[in-house]
């Protein structure tokens, strides 16, 4: 009676790990192409920050540069930024540049992933009328084209800003690889 309950409870385990087995296998695959392409091509890898507390935007009173008055990265977003960095040394690829929002949840994003980074107001949000969007995305562009082949780059931003450069909607701690256009070669959840 022992060993049939123990077969039982195997063949539930397994074939639970091969209903999960397709969507992991999946994912890891598209970070190993990434991070070939990444390695090969170089780019940017514009990462929208990852998961953050509820609600959308920042609480009436947001104050640039006060954390206390901002939506910020909640345990598991902290956690996942600290995924995509060992992500990243598994892969063997070290940036040549960090840059944030000067929003606390990009800021924190990019600290627990990469420690380092530095801020560059381009990148910070447009929503709800904040911001030059024309004068932000006319920079990111430029930035983009003045990239000299292979070098690798790491933008923490926001979803608006990945949207309005690339056409495509990113998940928190999702991250886009595009080139010295603004062409989007591949994207992977790396904060998970």
């Amino acid at each position: 009676m022992q060993r049939r309950e123990w077969i039982q409870s195997v063949g539930v385990a397994t074939a639970g790990t091969l209903l999960a087995w397709p969507a992991q296998a999946a994912a890891d695959k598209a970070h190993a192409e990434l991070a070939q392409l990444w390695r090969r091509e170089g780019g940017a890898l514009i990462v929208r920050h990852a998961v953050t507390e509820s609600g959308l935007g920042d609480p009436p009173g947001f104050v640039l540069g006060q954390c206390s008055t901002q939506r910020n990265l909640s345990d598991a977003g902290r956690q996942a930024s600290r995924a995509m960095g060992a992500w990243m040394q598994a892969q063997q690829i070290k940036p040549d540049a960090v840059l944030s929002s000067q929003w606390c949840r990009c800021q924190d994003t990019a600290r627990f992933a990469l420690g380092a980074y530095e801020d560059w107001p381009a990148l910070n949000s447009t929503f709800g009328g904040q911001g030059d969007p024309n004068a932000q995305q006319k920079a990111l562009r430029a930035r983009l084209q003045a990239m000299p082949k292979g070098q690798r780059e790491v933008w923490v931003t926001h979803q608006v800003i990945m949207t309005a450069l690339t056409g495509a909607y990113p998940e928190m701690g999702e991250g886009f690889l595009v080139d010295r256009q603004g062409r989007l070669l591949a994207r992977g959840r790396l904060a998970v």
